[in-house]
């Protein structure tokens, strides 16, 4: 396992290829989104599959968001073993076992679950019964990502068994993972005005089956601006504008969205070097690349090249860049946060810039490998 730096110690310390944070922009990335929910009387969840980190975690609920949003019970229970109180898990979960140890974390934190399944409701307010728990229960609605969710006119159905079942419905979770990463302001408007629909639908139905929706959640970095102005959902789910990763700076802005900077990176360093190529440290090991690879921070003249799981290749754009030389640091924007953060037991914060600023915190990817 690799050694983190000492705090104090310059950027030029830090052992590459490592994940780091540019605490400034972080924060200000922090405040923008918290300024911009709490403006329009929005509730802010972010969400912590980002960044796996209770202290980040803390950090956004200080700055005025009401919880956090996890995707797998193994997430949940390592932030709550970290002290974190107020988590989602806004996926659904119909293993038995799995279901017992939601369960049973209801009772050490504020808990929160999707639902989308007659099944996986009964067997949750059966896990409950045993274990003595309560949680907040969102039926999910497929708003048009066809991945999770009910069809709106089952919404009614469902949230009428929660109900039946002694359990507290809260209200609809609707987001559209598959919106988040289309590039034009016209087309994430477009997806989120479908999924408006299915939203007043499955409102629709709620009323139909005499049960009250108390708040829909959702949307993500990439189309929060459009839920928001909707005036149907009442909290927002964005994550990524902590980090704000090289896809997500591939979307074209929309008009008056807020802005938020680039605050994770990675650092690698010149290995190798030839006539035609600059070689570095980070590979497939070090940043995912599900989303694309990662682009060279401040280097528009140099592109890079899949080198495999332990390389990354550096070749001029246009075959006129100045290459690198052996020994030089080379930042690097991860195309995905996501899995990228999950690759590493652990984050280098810095404060006072990438060039010449100090190790301020390590932080602690606490819920790295929770897939289940």
């Amino acid at each position: 396992m690799k050694t983190a730096p000492p705090i104090g110690a310059p950027v030029a310390a830090i052992d590459t290829p490592a994940l780091v944070v540019d605490l400034d922009a972080f924060e200000r990335n922090l405040c923008t989104m918290a300024a911009y929910a709490a403006a329009r009387g929005l509730r802010l969840r972010p969400h912590a599959k980002t960044h796996k980190s209770a202290w980040i975690a803390a950090q956004q609920m200080a700055a005025g968001a009401v919880g956090v949003c996890v995707q797998k019970t193994s997430e949940a229970e390592a932030l709550a073993q970290q002290g974190v109180a107020d988590i989602y898990i806004s996926n659904e979960v119909v293993d038995e076992s799995k279901l017992a140890r939601v369960a049973a974390l209801a009772r050490r934190c504020r808990l929160a679950i999707a639902v989308d399944s007659a099944l996986g409701i009964e067997r949750l307010a059966l896990a409950l019964r045993a274990a003595g728990g309560q949680v907040d229960v969102f039926v999910e609605v497929d708003v048009g990502h066809g991945r999770c969710g009910a069809l709106p006119d089952a919404v009614g159905r469902l949230a009428r068994q929660v109900v039946d079942a002694g359990l507290h419905f809260a209200g609809l979770q609707a987001y559209h993972g598959g919106a988040q990463h289309l590039r034009t302001p016209a087309a994430r408007e477009a997806a989120i005005a479908h999924a408006a629909s299915a939203v007043r639908s499955a409102q629709a139905a709620l009323a139909g089956a005499g049960v009250d929706c108390p708040l829909v959640t959702g949307a993500g970095t990439g189309t929060f601006v459009h839920e928001a102005a909707s005036g149907l959902w009442g909290e927002l789910q964005a994550g990524s504008y902590v980090f704000m990763d090289r896809d997500y700076a591939d979307n074209t802005s929309d008009d008056g969205a807020p802005r938020f900077e680039h605050a994770l990176f990675v650092k690698s360093q010149v290995t190798s070097r030839g006539e035609d190529r600059a070689v570095v440290d980070a590979g497939h090991k070090s940043h995912a690349i599900d989303s694309g690879l990662p682009r060279v921070w401040q280097r528009s003249d140099l592109e890079f090249a899949n080198g495999g799981d332990e390389h990354g290749i550096l070749r001029p754009r246009g075959g006129r860049a100045l290459l690198p030389t052996l020994g030089d640091t080379v930042w690097l924007l991860p195309g995905h946060c996501d899995p990228t953060v999950n690759l590493h037991d652990h984050l280098v914060g810095v404060r006072g810039g990438l060039d010449r600023g100090i190790v301020e915190r390590v932080i602690e990817v606490d819920a790295r490998g929770c897939v289940g």
